[in-house]
C-alpha cells in the first residue's frame, strides 16, 4: 500500500505543470496530512521530487511547492522501425536529454541488427553524460503483433526474418538493462500521457501513421492494451468497399487501401512516381512515400488526389474508432505524420465530425501529436517510467 501511495502521489505532481504543495497533493489523493508529508520526504530523499522555491496568493504563509526532478531518474527509448530506428536518453519530466537515428540495417538477420542496436545504445548513453546507475531500463517500440508475455515480436509486416524473436531478452543480454517491449503504437500512446502536454490528457486514441496505421488507445488516462498486448490494430476496418482486396479475404480494409505502401504502389500505377525500385522494404517505402508527399506539397494534382484520398479514408476508419470508444480527441503522429500534417488537419477534423455519433452532445478534437516525430522512441522510454513510476492496481496485490 505504501508503494501504491507514492506511486499515487508522485503521479499527481507529475500531472500538474507548476508543481503542488503538500496541502493540494492532501486534498487530491485523499490521504492523510502526515501520509503526505512521509511520502514526500521519502520522494525528496530518492532525488525523485524537489521542492521548488514557495508560492501563496492568499492569508496564511507560502507553501512549499513540489517538483519532479528531472535528473531523478532517466529511461532509455528505442524504436524499430522497417525504415529507421530512433534511440532517445530521456529524463523523468518527459525530456529528451540524448537522440540519435540510424537507417534500420537490411537484410534478415535479427541479431545483426540487435546488435547494431546495442552499440548505438551505448553510444548514446556515454554521448548523454547521464550516470548509468539512474537509467531505470530500456523501452523498445516494435511494429506489431506482438507477445507482450514473452517480449517477442510475431512476423511483422516489412521485416523479413522477424518471426518470433525474443527481442526483449536478447536486447537485455546485449545491453545489461531490464528492458521492456510494446507496440510502436501503443508506446506512442503512453509517450503522449506523459509528455505530450494537453492533448495527452483523457480519453483519446492516436493514430499512429507508420509504415502501417494503427491507434493506440487511452481511456481516462489508462493506457488500453487488450488482453495479449495488441489493442489498436486496425488494419482491416474497411474503409472503401470496392477497394483494393486484401489479404484477409475482404476489400477495402485499412491496410489495402490507405498505408504508404499502397499509396505509393498507386502513384506508381499513376505513373506520377518512378516504379523500378522492388518497394519491399521499409526504407524503399519512406523514400518514395516522401517523392509523393514532396510532388502534392509542389502543387501536382495527381499527387494531391492521392493524398487527400488516403485522408478521406483514414476520417472513415477514425470514425469507427471513435465511436466505438467515445473519446473526447484525435491524436496523429508516427514517423510518416508530418509530411501528411497539414493535408490531414486540413480535411479529417470535419469528417470526423459529420460521422460522430456523439456530435450533439460533445466535440472531438483532432490533433497532431504534442511529443513530435520522435513519438515511438519516447514513448519507448515512458514505457520503463510508467512500469516504474505510475499507480497501478497491481501494486496493491499481496504476494503469496
Amino acid at each position: 500500500m505504501g508503494d501504491f501511495n507514492l506511486t499515487v502521489i508522485l503521479d499527481a505532481i507529475r500531472r500538474s505543470a507548476g508543481g503542488l504543495s503538500r496541502v493540494e497533493l492532501a486534498q487530491i489523493v485523499g490521504l492523510s496530512p502526515q501520509t503526505i508529508s512521509n511520502i514526500s520526504r521519502r520522494l525528496l530523499d530518492q532525488h525523485l521530487i524537489v521542492e521548488a522555491g514557495k508560492e501563496g496568493s492568499g492569508p496564511g504563509k507560502p507553501r512549499t511547492m513540489l517538483r519532479l526532478n528531472p535528473a531523478g531518474m532517466y529511461a532509455v527509448g528505442v524504436h524499430l522501425d522497417p525504415a529507421v530506428t530512433t534511440f532517445v536518453v530521456l529524463d523523468l519530466v518527459g525530456s529528451v536529454v540524448q537522440h540519435s537515428r540510424i537507417k534500420t540495417p537490411g537484410g534478415n538477420d535479427p541479431a545483426a541488427v540487435i546488435a547494431t542496436m546495442a552499440t548505438e545504445i551505448g553510444q548514446l548513453v556515454a554521448e548523454s553524460g547521464v550516470d548509468a546507475s539512474k537509467i531505470a531500463g530500456l523501452g523498445l517500440a516494435a511494429p506489431g503483433p506482438i507477445d507482450l508475455d514473452n517480449g517477442t515480436v510475431v512476423d511483422p509486416p516489412l521485416l523479413p526474418g522477424w518471426d518470433r524473436v525474443e527481442l526483449r531478452d536478447a536486447l537485455a543480454k546485449a545491453t545489461g538493462y531490464s528492458v521492456l517491449v510494446d507496440k510502436d503504437v501503443t508506446s506512442a500512446a503512453v509517450a503522449e500521457t506523459w509528455a505530450g502536454g494537453p492533448s495527452g490528457a483523457g480519453s483519446f486514441v492516436f493514430m499512429y501513421m507508420g509504415t502501417g496505421i494503427g491507434c493506440g488507445i487511452v481511456l481516462n488516462d489508462e493506457v488500453v492494451r487488450g488482453t495479449s498486448g495488441n489493442a489498436g490494430e486496425i488494419g482491416h476496418i474497411i474503409v472503401d468497399p470496392d477497394g483494393p482486396a486484401c489479404d484477409c479475404g475482404l476489400r477495402g480494409c485499412v491496410k489495402s487501401s490507405a498505408i504508404p505502401q499502397v499509396l505509393v504502389a498507386e502513384a506508381i500505377a499513376a505513373g506520377i512516381l518512378d516504379g523500378s525500385g522492388k518497394q519491399t522494404s521499409g526504407a524503399e517505402v519512406q523514400q518514395s512515400f516522401a517523392q509523393l508527399c514532396d510532388l502534392a506539397d509542389a502543387g501536382d494534382a495527381r499527387a494531391l488526389a492521392i493524398i487527400d484520398k488516403s485522408a478521406v479514408l483514414v476520417a472513415r476508419a477514425v470514425s469507427v474508432v471513435t465511436n466505438t470508444l467515445d473519446v473526447e480527441r484525435v491524436v496523429f503522429g508516427g514517423p510518416f505524420w508530418s509530411r501528411i500534417a497539414d493535408r490531414y488537419l486540413e480535411k479529417i477534423p470535419a469528417l470526423v465530425d459529420a460521422s460522430s455519433a456523439a456530435r450533439q452532445i460533445h466535440t472531438i478534437e483532432v490533433v497532431g501529436t504534442g511529443v513530435g516525430e520522435d513519438v515511438g522512441a519516447i514513448g519507448a522510454a515512458c514505457l520503463v517510467l510508467e512500469h516504474t513510476l505510475a499507480p497501478r492496481a497491481q501494486r496493491l496485490l499481496l504476494e503469496v
